[in-house]
């Protein structure tokens, strides 16, 4: 991927859309290629549905700003869960904030799972959109996405699904899953930083108010008059990033060749053969058990704030992240400030979790605990 960026701003570079020469051209072609690409690999129907964004902030964003410009109004009802990264709620808020919306959050149980029937029970005929995550990036839990999505149609109610955490990890597919937004952070997907994709529904790309202004994303500007390019352009405002765009493809070779399933299958072992180390730990405490868990390990040590345990661990060369990692509602209903977290990947094995336990035993070692 690295090679590909290198080589396409020595070689292709152009700005995409704008130009005839044959730079632009052939950057514009290896760009919308990348389209085509994503669109196959998580089979949605129409290239139009694929919209290139900054990452899954932006998506979601981009979503809450054009969705609750048209249909949002005072009283109406956005339901999200306690799981979910401030990504997929802060936009939300913005709506609270400005047009009086209400949220609405199904409740983690005691597992860190959210289940089916309590988002039913949260449903109510004010709500407008439910916006949820794939995947917990703090208890690891996996939602029954299509089983939420199967509900929701029941009552014609959108459904927005931060796949952040889900992209990575698991086979994704728009016709199966059934959703009408999906939002991919493509770092996440051994991509390049600041490049998103945004799946959304042909029928809300043809409904939808444009998000952004500037160039790209116009049809015919007057001083009395805007209109703006149709389907997915007009989502697409300013310069794109183009060759992060155009090395994504790479990333997805490089997904594909291994195989999702085998990705997922491999992080699975990876992950129960860490969970079984940790928990002959007395001192650790695991944080959720749900019943479908991703490739996520958040834990504590008792005694031991997760900073320190994150600047012991990076002593003996183990990167974990400690903090609320975007959190804070969860982290309040589990009434802790913090937690540590160790994100498994197809390039983590068994050996990186006996590594991890006994780093975590120098910690409790230096702390005397």
């Amino acid at each position: 991927m690295i090679d590909k960026i290198s080589n396409f701003y020595e070689t292709e570079f152009s700005n995409v859309g704008r130009s005839v020469h044959t730079l632009a051209v052939k950057a514009t072609n290896r760009f919308e290629s990348v389209r085509d690409k994503v669109k196959q690999y998580i089979n949605a129907k129409h290239r139009e549905e694929i919209i290139f964004t900054k990452g899954a902030t932006e998506g979601i964003n981009l979503v809450a700003s054009s969705f609750g410009k048209k249909y949002i109004n005072k009283g109406d009802e956005i339901l999200v869960t306690e799981l979910e990264h401030h990504s997929n709620y802060v936009p939300w808020h913005y709506l609270r904030s400005e047009k009086g919306a209400v949220i609405k959050f199904a409740q983690v149980n005691s597992d860190g799972d959210v289940e089916i029937d309590e988002i039913k029970k949260q449903i109510t005929n004010k709500t407008k959109i439910i916006a949820i995550t794939h995947i917990s990036n703090v208890t690891g839990a996996v939602l029954p996405i299509t089983k939420i999505v199967d509900l929701a149609k029941e009552r014609n109610i959108p459904v927005l699904i931060d796949g952040t955490q889900g992209a990575p990890h698991s086979h994704i597919d728009m016709q199966k899953i059934g959703c009408d937004f999906y939002a991919i952070s493509c770092h996440k997907m051994y991509g390049p930083n600041g490049l998103g994709i945004l799946y959304m529904k042909k029928k809300w790309i043809d409904d939808l108010p444009p998000y952004q202004g500037g160039g790209g994303m116009i049809d015919e500007v007057k001083q009395d008059s805007i209109t703006f390019a149709e389907e997915h352009t007009k989502f697409e405002a300013g310069t794109m990033q183009t060759a992060e765009v155009v090395s994504f493809a790479e990333a997805l070779n490089f997904i594909e060749k291994i195989g999702i399933k085998n990705i997922a299958s491999h992080e699975n072992k990876v992950l129960e053969y860490g969970l079984e180390k940790l928990r002959k730990n007395n001192s650790v405490n695991i944080i959720g058990s749900p019943k479908n868990r991703g490739s996520v390990l958040c834990f504590t040590i008792k005694d031991i704030h997760p900073h320190d345990i994150a600047t012991i661990l990076d002593e003996d060369g183990v990167a974990i992240r400690a903090g609320h990692h975007c959190c804070q509602i969860l982290h309040d209903k589990l009434g802790i400030a913090a937690t540590a977290r160790a994100s498994i990947g197809v390039y983590n094995d068994k050996e990186d979790m006996d590594i991890l336990s006994e780093s975590i035993k120098n910690c409790q070692k230096v702390f005397q605990v």
